[in-house]
């Protein structure tokens, strides 16, 4: 039947003569000039295939403040508090393309935007060019964002010891794949955040840079840290000045120990396009508004109260204002709590700015709530979260998920 079907003679003009043999379907009428093989065409097809369409809109954010994705903390309540003191660029949290793939609800809740994120992308991770790939197929899809970026930054061992994260930088096979196969399914321009290297002497970045480039990133993020060294020694952003030379023309952003306008002034003259900002603004959110018009804030602990009541009230909308939110909110708060605590306000140092990489000494502040705002007990960051959210379920327990505040 489908041969039948197949070789039907094909239907006649309007008004033509019916007594006319009909022409034999075949080939249609293409003019001389156009006329090529089957060999060529298919060359034709896979040659353009290899090149990226141009994009109608690019990824214009030079001299822009980026917050970086933050696991656990830098969910879309923080963000928005980010956003309100001047964050330019927003990201959310990682997310493992393994479990976007599988459908589950809590990894895809981790990709949604608020509406105050004008400038918003999405991080995956994954150690895999196949699922990478399909995932950002998915993405390109189902979600409006403006760019989605590559983890091979991430040192924990769950995720390096899988390959993904800082892995990458040492499987430079799979990570071409990876970044060439999404590169090609987005509509979007693909991102991604590296490390200076695997190990602490081992400087890996100035290399694959040009690669990167080459493979078609349209920015990278670099931390100036090693997965080695992890927070155990400051920044190099030396080595990060030499490797905006290796990635040019390529827009590449610094990243590491910005606590201050001056930090900020200071990696703006390594000639990075722009910086990232992490844990600077976990300590103070503020920071942005900061190093926007170049000034110390020494904000009150009032003011700091009130910025914790709009996370609060952010999380409810968020999570929503049942027990199961109530309590998702309060975690999330004391969260950001064990990284709030080792902000030393203005006015009670004695050298301005304070180092990130300072923790500091037990202190009385100018008033109670600053005090109990800077101790490093879990029980207080809890009595805290109790005058916003109300008391917490008996036999409440938190540790923090970052073992370097795992304060007892």
């Amino acid at each position: 039947m489908a041969e039948g079907a197949a070789e039907a003679p094909a239907e006649s003009g309007g008004g033509g003569d019916s007594g006319a043999s009909a022409p034999e379907r075949g080939v249609a009428p293409i003019k001389p000039q156009y006329l090529t093989t089957k060999e060529q065409f298919h060359e034709f097809l896979e040659a353009r295939g290899q090149e990226k369409p141009s994009q109608e809109t690019g990824l214009d954010i030079h001299g822009k403040l980026y917050l970086a994705p933050l696991t656990t903390c830098g969910n879309l309540p923080f963000r928005r508090i980010c956003k309100r003191f001047g964050a330019d660029v927003t990201c959310g949290e990682m997310a493992v393309c393994t479990n976007l793939l599988q459908g589950q609800t809590s990894e895809w809740a981790l990709l949604r935007r608020h509406q105050c994120e004008d400038v918003f992308g999405v991080q995956l991770e994954g150690a895999f060019p196949d699922t990478m790939t399909k995932c950002a197929e998915l993405l390109n899809r189902t979600i409006e964002v403006d760019f989605v970026d590559i983890n091979v930054g991430c040192p924990i061992d769950l995720v390096y010891k899988k390959g993904g994260g800082c892995a990458l930088m040492n499987r430079s096979a799979k990570f071409q794949q990876i970044v060439r196969g999404m590169n090609q399914v987005l509509d979007v321009p693909l991102t991604v955040k590296i490390r200076t290297g695997v190990q602490e002497r081992v400087n890996l970045a100035h290399r694959l840079l040009p690669e990167l480039r080459d493979w078609g990133a349209a920015l990278v993020t670099l931390h100036g840290r090693s997965r080695e060294q992890r927070y155990t020694k400051l920044a190099d952003w030396q080595y990060v000045e030499q490797c905006v030379t290796a990635a040019s023309p390529m827009p590449l952003f610094g990243n590491g120990d910005i606590l201050s306008y001056e930090d900020a002034s200071r990696a703006m003259q390594t000639g990075v396009a722009g910086i990232m900002i992490a844990r600077g603004a976990l300590l103070k959110p503020w920071l942005f508004t900061e190093i926007k018009e170049q000034r110390h804030w020494d904000i009150s602990s009032s003011e700091r109260l009130a910025i914790l009541q709009d996370f609060t009230r952010y999380g409810l909308e968020h999570w929503g204002s049942d027990t199961q939110g109530v309590e998702k909110t309060r975690r999330f708060l004391l969260e950001w709590l064990s990284f709030l605590c080792r902000y030393v306000p203005v006015g009670l140092l004695e050298r301005l700015p304070q180092r990130i990489n300072e923790r500091p000494p037990y202190y009385l502040g100018r008033d109670y709530l600053e005090t109990l705002m800077a101790s490093q007990k879990a029980a207080d960051w809890i009595r805290i979260s109790e005058m916003l959210l109300g008391p917490v379920p008996p036999n409440f327990v938190f540790l923090p998920k970052h073992k370097a505040n795992a304060y007892k």
